[in-house]
């Protein structure tokens, strides 16, 4: 359920921002840069895991933001971005800026989506101090890090064998958080309900706005979405003025989605696409034929609505009742988002990796 997040903890957390700042015991005073080893618990091997993450501080009060990556760890785009931003050595005019390019440590090291335990972290918030193992990770990342924090943006991809395209989705019905998600410059914005349980819904608890970045695919890096990942969170940054880094002009204007499908395989077989991600469909448009093994059709796969795709599955293979398509509806302005999205694809093309 969405709801306005007020900012009674927040206007405390500015307030005593040009303190010191204590995590996992370290102090980090302003105008200070630490990498601090946050402890988990262990492996059966007796290993010591422990949650990275760097902290910058400016001289200046300001908010207090966490950017984290690797909540399910086959999500390895948010990692890439992360550790970019973490060598542009960014100077901050005000705030504090909280990197976090695992949270999920355990999924990196098994290339997993899950926990040890099989459970979704991001189902698992706001967890607890004597819970399963996901619970007791959910409960030191939001007590340790999004507790502190004003604001986060949390990277995402999508689930092994799908890709999504760049989009921002957040609670858009509350006016900063809308402002925010539009600073990230993508051209689909989901305004999208929290889940019980996950990341986005405890940061609200903690009155922390949350933008949550989907891009790419799992198991990958895609430079696209990389790339655009990197410059969003550096907008969001300097739309919260605690940057004054140069960034080239944006000429995507974000369209806002207020419901998405999945459209899903109505037969088991091997797959022949006719659409990409980001494609414009029509109602009744074929997305795709379902084919036997010697070539015969058995079924079509086609469009509900009209609108954008902008999550697919790769593999050629599905079984009846798998999600294929995830198509997100703009109603008359669908061409005109599919135009934005090629202006982001070509600017990321034309300008190459350097964003200064």
């Amino acid at each position: 359920m969405m709801r306005n997040e007020s900012k009674t903890n927040s206007a405390v957390r500015q307030q005593s921002d040009n303190k010191k700042l204590t995590i996992a015991g370290v102090e980090i005073a302003p105008g200070e840069r630490k990498k601090i080893d946050i402890p988990v618990a262990k492996l059966y091997t007796d290993a010591e895991i422990s949650l990275p993450i760097q902290v910058i501080r400016a001289k200046k009060p300001g908010p207090v933001v966490f950017v984290s990556a690797a909540v399910h760890g086959d999500e390895l785009n948010g990692i890439e971005i992360i550790s970019r931003l973490a060598q542009q050595n960014l100077k901050l005019q005000s705030g504090t800026l909280i990197l976090v390019p695992m949270v999920n440590v355990y999924g990196v090291l098994n290339q997993s989506r899950y926990m040890p335990d099989r459970r979704d972290l991001n189902r698992c918030f706001p967890g607890s101090k004597t819970g399963s193992l996901a619970g007791r990770l959910a409960y030191t990342f939001l007590n340790s890090v999004v507790a502190h924090c004003d604001y986060g943006i949390d990277l995402h991809t999508g689930a092994i064998h799908r890709s999504n395209l760049p989009q921002i989705r957040a609670n858009l019905d509350d006016a900063e958080t809308k402002r925010l998600a539009e600073a990230f410059a993508v051209p689909v914005l989901l305004n999208a309900n929290i889940r019980d349980g996950s990341l986005r819904g405890a940061a609200v608890g903690n009155d922390t706005r949350v933008l949550l970045y989907e891009a790419g695919e799992a198991l990958r890096f895609d430079e696209l979405s990389i790339q655009t990942g990197v410059k969003g969170v550096i907008r969001v940054l300097r739309a919260l003025g605690m940057i004054r880094k140069r960034m080239s002009k944006v000429n995507i204007e974000p369209f806002v989605a207020n419901r998405s499908d999945w459209t899903r395989a109505n037969a088991s077989g091997f797959v022949k696409e006719f659409v990409s991600l980001g494609s414009v469909v029509e109602k009744n448009e074929i997305l795709a034929e379902i084919n036997g093994p010697l070539g015969h059709n058995i079924n079509q796969v086609v469009s509900n609505r009209s609108g954008i795709i902008i999550g697919k599955q790769n593999i050629p293979l599905v079984q009846e009742g798998e999600a294929m398509y995830h198509i997100a509806y703009f109603g008359d302005t669908a061409e005109e988002v599919h135009e934005h999205i090629e202006m982001m694809q070509d600017s990321i093309v034309s300008i190459g990796p350097d964003i200064s």
